[in-house]
């Protein structure tokens, strides 16, 4: 079985080992955009149970080290109970105490593959909880600081800078740790992880300054391909916008405006593009095929087909590029626009299929928009639920497990359409200036039409009830 690298369901988490997955999800035939008329695992019954349930599990015996060291036979209950402490984001200091314990571990020597796996899954976790509450979590930022200064191991020592800053450290503090990574590892530039970490600490303190935005949507970056667009803030949190243009370079258009649908970017753990487990990295992603999930993981990915994204690199893909391969970075860069080609987060996918990320999607959600806790802090994308790396569409279900609303039938008929009947194309997404949702109104300007839409026209902000 291939390792999983975005599905962030409670069920699929529960069933299968934190680093399996994939097999299991067969390829779809057909499109089934008909949604089944009850969901019993949507219920308000099942919903409540499935909580209780979680919240049973934080209790401090179950986060005490003595009881539960991190060994071989212990994996299991790491597993599971760090995945509960991520979807509950429990405020107690015993939680505190058990991950930034773990996390300890990042600067011992010797450890086995399973030892290993719940150290990961803890600086994964870790990096949650201290994004969440850096006052309470201090002691994992603490441990972070210990792990770049004393672990051999180059990917956890990337993951805990990525933190640290991400957590809003001061410049005058991240930089010297910057340079204390670049000489405890001379040749840093050849460890993915502390390259590409690095250079986004670099891009952080110093940001570029962001290509045109026309540039991109007017550009074709393969002949006789569907071109899907996903523009999105800093912030993943807030709701990227895709819009979609056909194999012949059309905006594909409804009632007079651009076709277009909100996605969540949000990877569950914040951790940085280039972690597994991170949140979608810009740039260029090849759309081909359709995965289509059972009962068995609906709360994870919903009842529609999954959209199947890859980066450059990964195993399984047919054709990232027709007629020829992108197996090195000018290759990459050739497949954008002139002005876009110095720029660095638009490689950010490049990189990441060169790590090893794989398995990203486009896909739904059967977990009630109150599953994860954190999300009240954020209304307005409430109704949409984080993933661990791919990007989350609308998915909701009344108290008797009805569907309500959702929006992958939108997005599989439009692909659809683009394609000829094909699932196939690229998806380009990248991130701009903007605090809140890009309109419709300033994609119609950068892809230079003479008069945008009348604002009565334009699409309303998303409205969130919770």
């Amino acid at each position: 079985m291939r390792k999983t690298r975005c599905n962030a369901g409670y069920l699929v988490y529960r069933l299968l080992s934190i680093a399996t997955f994939a097999s299991c999800l067969l390829q779809a035939p057909a499109i089934n955009a008909q949604p089944r008329t009850n969901q019993p695992q949507a219920t308000a019954t099942a919903r409540a149970l499935q909580k209780q349930q979680e919240l049973a599990q934080v209790q401090p015996e179950n986060y005490a080290l003595s009881r539960y060291p991190v060994t071989d036979s212990n994996e299991s209950h790491w597993r599971e109970q760090l995945w509960t402490t991520a979807v509950i984001q429990p405020q107690q200091s015993y939680v505190a105490d058990a991950v930034s314990g773990i996390i300890s571990l990042t600067t011992s020597t010797g450890l086995s593959e399973s030892q290993t796996r719940t150290v990961d899954a803890a600086m994964q976790v870790g990096t949650q909880l201290y994004l969440s509450n850096p006052a309470l979590y201090a002691k994992v930022g603490e441990q972070f600081l210990q792990t770049i200064e004393r672990s051999g191991n180059q990917q956890w020592v990337a993951m805990a800078l990525s933190g640290l800053a991400k957590g809003g450290i001061a410049p005058e503090k991240l930089q010297p740790l910057q340079r204390s990574i670049k000489d405890r590892f001379p040749s840093w530039g050849e460890n993915l992880f502390l390259y590409t970490t690095l250079q986004d600490v670099a891009e952080s303190l110093t940001p570029s300054q962001v290509p045109p935005l026309k540039d991109l949507l007017n550009w074709t970056l393969a002949p006789n391909q569907p071109h899907l667009y996903v523009i999105c803030a800093s912030d993943p949190w807030v709701l990227c916008r895709a819009v979609l243009k056909d194999r012949m370079g059309n905006f594909i258009r409804q009632d007079n405006q651009l076709w277009s649908v909100f996605l969540l970017r949000h990877s569950i753990h914040g951790l940085g593009w280039n972690f597994f487990r991170g949140q979608t990295p810009q740039g260029i992603h090849r759309i081909e095929g359709l995965n289509s999930p059972d009962d068995k993981y609906f709360r994870a990915y919903g009842q529609f087909p999954l959209v199947n994204l890859f980066l450059p690199f990964e195993a399984g893909v047919k054709e990232f590029l027709p007629g020829g391969k992108v197996d090195n970075l000018e290759a990459y860069r050739a497949l954008l626009p002139p002005s876009w080609r110095n720029y660095f987060p638009i490689q950010q996918s490049y990189w990441a299929g060169k790590i090893g990320r794989s398995l990203l999607r486009i896909h739904g959600s059967g977990e009630a928009a109150t599953f994860f806790a954190g999300k009240e802090q954020h209304p307005d994308t409430f109704n949409w639920n984080p993933s661990i790396g791919c990007l989350s569409a609308l998915e909701l279900y009344d108290e008797s497990g009805a569907l309500q609303q959702a929006d992958m039938p939108k997005i599989l008929d439009a692909l659809t359409t683009a394609g000829g009947g094909n699932i196939t194309g690229y998806m380009i997404l990248v991130e701009v200036p903007t605090k809140k949702p890009i309109s419709l109104a300033d994609i119609e300007a950068a892809i230079g039409k003479n008069q945008p839409p009348p604002a009565s026209n334009e699409e309303p902000e998303p409205q969130v009830t919770q």
